[in-house]
């Protein structure tokens, strides 16, 4: 039988300890500037966001974390409810629904609206559901049978809400992100 690897040189399967690596020489620059933003996050040593500009922004209530409660009792909430089912769950499964959505909704605008990341999908869908659901509710309980087109009006009076809207949210937030890069920049 021949050797196959005759004339090559076997790679050492022993880790070496990280203290060895070499760093890689600095690449000559031009002109004198700060970190890129991958940079300075590694050099902090966390995780940073690609798509988010500077610092998450705080909430007035900053020492306490009021959303995030609100967002796990509510998950409490819905879990209890979905596990009473038909013996009287309804009240808590919508209470923690509900809970987790206001904690949601606050985060997600709050870091909306100070241009931190976008959120416009998920602000602009929220009106337009509760305008869908009410219309539909309305519709329901004062026409009793219930004519197709009926059916349909919401749906085409839904898409252009969505529309103006997440037009609206993203113009806002891309006006805050303007003011935020320029900001740090100073």
């Amino acid at each position: 039988m021949a050797k196959r690897n005759t004339g090559r040189r076997a790679r050492s399967r022993k880790r070496r300890p990280a203290a060895q690596a070499t760093p890689a020489p600095p690449r000559p620059s031009r002109a004198p500037s700060a970190p890129s933003a991958p940079a300075r996050a590694s050099a902090a040593g966390g995780y940073r966001d690609p798509l988010s500009v500077g610092e998450r922004p705080q909430a007035p209530w900053h020492p306490l974390p009021l959303s995030e409660i609100l967002i796990l009792v509510g998950a409490v909430g819905t879990i209890v409810g979905f596990n009473r089912g038909e013996r009287g769950g309804g009240p808590v499964l919508f209470a923690g629904i509900g809970a987790v959505a206001i904690g949601t909704i606050e985060v997600t605008l709050r870091e909306h609206l100070s241009g931190y990341r976008s959120h416009s999908i998920l602000l602009a869908t929220v009106p337009t559901i509760v305008f869908f659901t009410a219309f539909s509710l309305i519709a329901a309980v004062f026409v009793t049978p219930v004519p197709t087109w009926l059916r349909v009006l919401p749906i085409a009076l839904a898409v252009p809400l969505f529309a103006v809207l997440f037009k609206l949210l993203r113009t806002r937030f891309l006006d805050a992100r303007r003011e935020r890069t320029f900001a740090t920049r100073r």
